[in-house]
């Protein structure tokens, strides 16, 4: 009953906290048929801001902590992003209705972070009075850049074993159209098929460009640059002039545009199979408690605090609203964006944002005590 009524507690305090607020106020305006409009140049500067802020947070955080009692947590952000994909690739793949590589990409997206979604975690924190590490904003890119470079390896990966695969069934049919062939002529044709191929390398999926590509999108490129900062400059005058007493209104901003975003695609989700909607709620609760269920081992063995296993748990259930659709849209252009996007921006992000917050923050204080 403790876990219940913190969970209550916080989520009705969720309900009224700006971030959420502002959230619901732009789905309800978009619903009622409202013409107000953010322009997306100003979307691109309030995203850049908010991400340049975490990344100063995280730098200026690790230059004056142990970068031992990072290292866990680094590793487990990693292997979370990694794991997220593979879920998605053998359960929502699996499911009726479902293309593999829209699964994939879908399975990418959820297993890449939302800097809105962690931003807006952190404010909670904050709020709450909820003691964490500051550089737990700098584990956004090590659960990011693997869980999107493990999408499109996988994604690309399986598109070329299909082409491979109906190439030379072709090539059989083909043959067998032409002339008669013995039983065990079979291996023989589909291996000449195979020895025709100019290179086998031209079949390997190349995974530098795609973490490069990655590297270069503009939600990590304005997180690496405010980390890289923070970490080797002394930025605290602008950080505390600028960008902190800024923050919290900026995401204000963004809360609203991406609450009229959620109400507007959810018309996209109607088009897909609906196990996106399934999958897209229960998957931000999964992917959490199995961050969290790492974070609780950093926190035994090294002393990784409560809030920051909850930090940890926010970003897993989050699913990337900046960096990973259009990197997703280059890396896997077969896949449909209506589904992958549609799921996340529709029903993950505000689950994440509205239920798993306050969740996570209420698991972690009936464990540990507030």
């Amino acid at each position: 009953m403790d876990f219940l009524s913190l969970f209550v507690t916080d989520f009705i305090a969720q309900l009224q906290s700006p971030t959420l607020a502002f959230l619901i106020g732009g789905m309800i305006i978009a619903a009622l048929g409202s013409e107000l409009v953010i322009p997306e140049s100003i979307c691109t500067i309030i995203v850049f801001m908010l991400l340049t802020k975490i990344g100063l947070t995280g730098g200026i955080a690790i230059r004056n902590s142990n970068l031992t009692e990072m290292v866990l947590p680094m590793i487990f952000a990693i292997m979370v992003g990694i794991i997220v994909v593979f879920i998605a690739r053998y359960t929502l793949a699996k499911l009726p209705k479902v293309k593999v590589v829209d699964a994939i990409a879908t399975g990418g997206l959820f297993g890449a972070v939302s800097g809105s979604t962690m931003a807006a975690g952190l404010t909670v924190l904050e709020e709450q009075k909820i003691p964490f590490e500051a550089w737990t904003g700098a584990l956004y890119p090590f659960m990011d850049i693997p869980a999107l470079v493990t999408a499109i390896v996988i994604a690309n990966i399986y598109l070329n074993k299909r082409k491979l695969k109906e190439a030379g069934e072709s090539v059989i049919e083909e043959s067998l159209s032409k002339q008669p062939v013995a039983a065990g002529d079979y291996p023989s044709t589909r291996q000449e098929y195979l020895s025709q191929q100019k290179d086998p390398a031209d079949n390997r999926v190349k995974i530098w460009p795609i973490i490069e590509e990655s590297l270069r999108g503009p939600a990590l490129s304005a997180m690496l640059l405010g980390l890289a900062l923070g970490l080797f400059t002394r930025p605290e005058s602008v950080y505390k002039g600028f960008y902190d007493p800024a923050f919290r209104g900026l995401l204000s901003i963004l809360m609203l545009v991406m609450g009229m975003e959620a109400w507007s695609r959810i018309g996209e989700l109607r088009k897909v199979a609906q196990w996106y909607v399934v999958y897209s709620v229960v998957a931000p609760f999964l992917h959490g408690l199995i961050a969290f269920g790492f974070g609780m081992i950093a926190h035994y063995t090294t002393g990784f605090s409560m809030g920051g296993v909850v930090v940890l748990a926010v970003i897993a259930s989050s699913s990337s609203d900046i960096s990973g659709p259009p990197t997703l849209r280059a890396g896997i252009p077969s896949a449909n964006p209506s589904a992958y996007i549609g799921a996340s921006t529709a029903v993950g992000t505000p689950i994440a944002i509205g239920v798993c917050i306050p969740f996570f923050i209420g698991l972690a204080q009936s464990i540990g005590g507030r």
